[in-house]
């Protein structure tokens, strides 16, 4: 493999916040830490274990990797939080927002810590440290503690900053990042195995292990180890690549008098919806989920999720607004007049898959655009399409939604349910059960005991006035759940059955102690 050339080494500036995840919680939690000597003592919890710890969590012997009893046998006051990356994630948003106003180009490799290549910032504020100072300047303005490191490679500059403390700015000169790496141990290179394979070979810090030939890392350790190698040598080849801060596509409008009228809300809001939908497709964008936010005159909050099963137009934007308000679905109508409105893209995908298909395999347009005409006259709920979900029985297996809405079982279907009906299911289910009769040769009604035995052999099936003789019977298939529930819609035990007429037609067929019931049909 060949090493990289000291050429493709990207001058790199790594600015670090150091406990960023503490930062990120106790700012989340109203419990932002004051001074170095004076922060609270909090750990960050995950998996039973602390995965990240304050300066003053350190100081009483809390390390990441401990249980939590352990944490707090060794610091009593220990404040305990729940980690949430996406806290972190959030959180370091209005971070890069500032340094993206001082410099642009700013690359995130994880919260808390971005690159940026140093020749732009360098040459406009004159050299690396008068921009190293300036992204300072605007971290404490944050009120938020920061390091600098300046070196060849992002790999270097991390921990040229992370070895950064008073003052906060470290520059590893131009060339010398080998000799600045060549101490640190070999743990910095962030894999275990390898580290640890190496330690064994006695070889324990980064230049005792740049140090090997190229050729036999490379044939000892794959490319991986190549890489890692050419990284401990201050060869790192990677890039910069400054992120691209997503667009604004929400929508907002405000009404100024409030409106008391649905219609005039949907009206107001149609050419805010028409640019909405503009602005996500000229981003080759298309919209599967939207977030509705609407406030009244009176301080009420309507905020409601809408799905999509293909992407919205504006007309679907506006029916959304439109339901939300006459209190559709489990959301509440508000009861005084509407003074913001505001529309969020929740879920976008790209407009390429969908796209109509050479051979038209898109939707039938015509069968969408009738029934959303007949919603929007009747309601939300008013057009209602069936998904098949998990259950055992036909009706726990059936849900019904709201056609436009995306098809979402109440139980996922996958796991296995163990007692279902075996295929193929039946083709007509009836919307109530029918009352039916099952008797035996001798015509007595038949019954099934505890152990799902019949007390004779099904021979007739009568309905009403109707009588069927059964040529065949299969069963029972019992069923016996959701016994401690009160009021869950079965008690007890059913069974069920599957027999056919002397007409040939099949019949789904389910026994409650002594009732029987045509359940339904296979045509």
């Amino acid at each position: 493999m060949t090493a990289t050339s000291p050429t493709s080494v990207t001058r790199t500036i790594v600015l670090w916040c150091p406990d960023w995840p503490i930062a990120a919680a106790a700012r989340a939690h109203g419990l932002a830490p004051g001074s170095t000597n004076t922060d609270a003592a909090i750990a960050l919890i995950e998996k039973g274990q602390v995965f990240a710890c304050s300066a003053a969590a350190r100081r009483e012997g809390v390390r990441r990797g401990l249980r939590v009893r352990e944490a707090q046998s060794r610091c009593p006051d220990l404040v305990v939080l729940p980690y949430d990356a996406a806290v972190d994630i959030r959180a370091f948003d209005p971070v890069l927002e500032a340094i993206e106003e001082v410099t642009s180009g700013a690359q995130l490799l994880r919260p808390g810590m971005c690159a940026i290549r140093s020749r732009g910032p360098s040459r406009f504020y004159g050299s690396d440290d008068e921009a190293a100072l300036w992204l300072l300047d605007t971290l404490d303005a944050l009120g938020i503690d920061s390091r600098v490191g300046i070196a060849d490679g992002p790999f270097t500059a991390e921990h040229a900053a992370r070895s950064a403390v008073r003052p906060r700015i470290r520059v590893v000169p131009e060339g010398g990042s080998a000799a600045f790496l060549a101490p640190l141990p070999v743990r910095m290179l962030d894999r275990p195995p390898l580290t640890t394979l190496l330690q064994r070979l006695g070889i324990r810090t980064l230049g005792e292990f740049a140090a090997l030939p190229a050729a036999d890392v490379d044939a000892r350790f794959g490319r991986e180890g190549a890489h890692l190698h050419a990284l401990a040598g201050g060869l790192d080849s990677r890039r910069v690549i400054p992120r691209t801060p997503p667009r604004e596509l929400d929508s907002v409008i405000e009404f100024e008098p409030p409106l008391d009228r649905i219609d005039q809300v949907a009206f107001g809001f149609r050419a805010s919806a028409d640019s909405f939908i503009e602005a996500i497709t000229a981003a080759k964008l298309v919209c599967t989920s939207i977030r509705v936010e609407i406030d009244s005159d009176a301080g009420e909050t309507s905020e409601r999720t809408w799905l999509h099963p293909r992407s919205f137009t504006a007309a679907d934007v506006i029916d959304r607004i439109r339901w939300q308000l006459q209190g559709g679905g489990s959301e509440s109508g508000l009861s005084s007049p509407v003074s913001y409105v505001r529309v969020v893209p929740e879920a976008v995908d790209a407009i390429g898959n969908h796209e109509q298909g050479l051979w038209g395999t898109a939707a039938d347009e015509r069968i969408h655009h009738g029934l959303s005409r007949v919603q929007s006259m009747l309601g939300h709920g008013g057009v209602l399409t069936a998904v098949i979900g998990g259950g055992r029985t036909l009706a726990d297996r059936q849900n019904l939604i709201a056609w436009g809405d995306r098809p979402a079982a109440d139980r996922d279907p996958a796991p296995p349910w163990h007692g279902k009906l075996p295929d193929p299911a039946p083709s007509t289910v009836f919307e109530k059960r029918l009352p039916v009769t099952v008797v035996s040769a001798a015509g007595e009604p038949l019954t099934v005991d505890e152990r799902g035995v019949l007390s004779a052999e099904p021979a007739g099936l009568s309905s009403g006035t109707t009588v069927r003789r059964l040529t065949a019977w299969a069963g029972p298939w019992p069923i016996e759940e959701r016994w401690w529930v009160e009021g869950a819609g079965r008690s007890g035990r059913c069974d069920r059955f599957q027999v056919v007429d002397d007409t040939g037609v099949a019949w789904l067929l389910v026994s409650e102690g002594a009732l029987w019931w045509a359940e339904a049909r296979y045509d």
